[in-house]
């Protein structure tokens, strides 16, 4: 719910975070490291959660579920307070490897936005104990969820050599 706020508040212009995109404060050229390392741990506990799901461990599965939706929300506001900055990454890299970034980025992107409402219904399925609902929204969910969160990675190992910060 914070996170909804949140970008709706960006998005709208309503809250600018930095007035002055000339004068930014130090620690918001380290957000995207910080975003790779969140989207790197949340890869973790997903594979983790599947492994003890499928070992019928019901309460690790929860733990590990509620641990990776709170940072995904920590995720998505860094991410959005970086943005708001105005800062510029523009990916350098010439050749084949710049398709491959930019088929990544692009199934990222699109994929990131498809995967917000399903895991938002399935974390309430599984929250509310609705099984059979959870496990069929999770048949679709957890994959998505999954690429979603190892791409983040892969996007900004590609683009990482191209901040100019």
């Amino acid at each position: 719910m914070i996170v909804l706020l949140v970008v709706i508040l960006l998005q709208a212009n309503i809250v600018n975070l930095f007035p002055n995109h000339d004068v930014l404060p130090k620690w918001v050229q380290f957000l995207p490291t910080l975003n790779a390392l969140i989207n790197g741990t949340c890869t973790i506990l997903l594979l983790i959660s599947y492994y003890f799901i499928r070992r019928k461990n019901i309460q690790m599965h929860k733990r590990l579920n509620i641990t990776t939706f709170i940072l995904s929300c920590f995720f998505m506001i860094s991410y959005l307070i970086f943005h708001s900055a105005g800062m510029e990454t523009k990916f350098g890299g010439q050749g084949p490897i710049r398709y491959v970034y930019f088929f990544i980025l692009i199934t990222h992107i699109i994929l990131a936005a498809i995967v917000l409402p399903l895991v938002l219904l399935s974390f309430y399925r599984g929250m509310m104990l609705q099984v059979e609902k959870h496990k069929k929204l999770v048949r679709w969910s957890f994959p998505i969820w999954l690429y979603v969160t190892i791409s983040g990675v892969l996007v900004y190992l590609m683009i990482s050599p191209y901040y100019s910060f």
